[in-house]
């Protein structure tokens, strides 16, 4: 595959083609925060959270470390104060949209934010549409049960129409990613509700504690060509 030669904050480093910058930078244990970025998952850059400064000086930009590829004698910088004052911008603006997200607040504090200069719609939102959650249900669950809906300022994440999407397994994946807590679930009685629907959840054969839902057992065996019943018995009783 062969490696590119480049530099990270004037340190001399090397990485195999088609590394991303904000992979090569944590390779070297330096942190950038991000909050739309999942190892799991393409990068589309949403947050802008990571964003590096290259190229030399005074003919340089800022890009998404998260979606940029390292190139051969590429000069990067991770905590220039251009690429500060452009986090503690994107940060602001992240801290009105979603007030009330905690590590918004937290990573806001980190960069010397107390509060925003921007106005905030809703100080009750929780939502920063990273779409880390729609993504995770399309690309890694398959089913595309929820999606970007409306046009900002109105946008947000959504079944389509507002209504109980019948592809939904409740699986609780976009739950699980969600970096702001926003996407929730309750669990009583042996119902998930998700999403404004009810799901069945399969207790252990053997133990009797919960597993997961019976629908996403279901799409999963017919995923995998299992019988469903192999999925009957949770990790730990196997």
């Amino acid at each position: 595959m062969g490696e590119v030669s480049f530099y990270i904050n004037d340190l001399y480093t090397s990485a195999p083609v088609g590394t991303t910058l904000l992979e090569a930078v944590r390779s070297m244990d330096i942190e950038i925060p991000t909050l739309c970025h999942h190892p799991d998952l393409k990068s589309e850059g949403q947050c802008r959270l990571c964003l590096v400064e290259i190229g030399d000086w005074p003919q340089t930009r800022l890009v998404n470390s998260c979606t940029y590829p390292v190139e051969k004698g590429l000069k990067v910088q991770t905590h220039s104060e251009n690429v500060l004052q452009a986090r503690r911008l994107v940060l602001e603006l992240l801290l009105a949209r979603a007030p009330k997200a905690e590590i918004i607040q937290k990573l806001a504090a980190e960069h010397g934010i107390s509060q925003s200069r921007f106005t905030s719609e809703d100080p009750e939102e929780l939502c920063i549409l990273c779409g880390l959650c729609v993504r995770t249900c399309r690309d890694i669950v398959g089913v595309s049960a929820i999606g970007m809906i409306n046009r900002t300022p109105a946008k947000m994440v959504s079944t389509p129409f507002k209504e109980p999407s019948e592809v939904c397994i409740g699986c609780g994946s976009c739950a699980f990613v969600c970096p702001t807590g926003v996407i929730t679930y309750t669990e009583k009685n042996g119902i998930r509700s998700i999403w404004g629907r009810d799901f069945e959840l399969v207790a252990c054969e053997t133990c009797g504690s919960y597993i997961a839902p019976r629908a996403s057992l279901e799409y999963w065996a017919k995923q995998t060509g299992d019988p469903v019943e192999r999925y009957y018995i949770c990790r730990n009783c196997r």
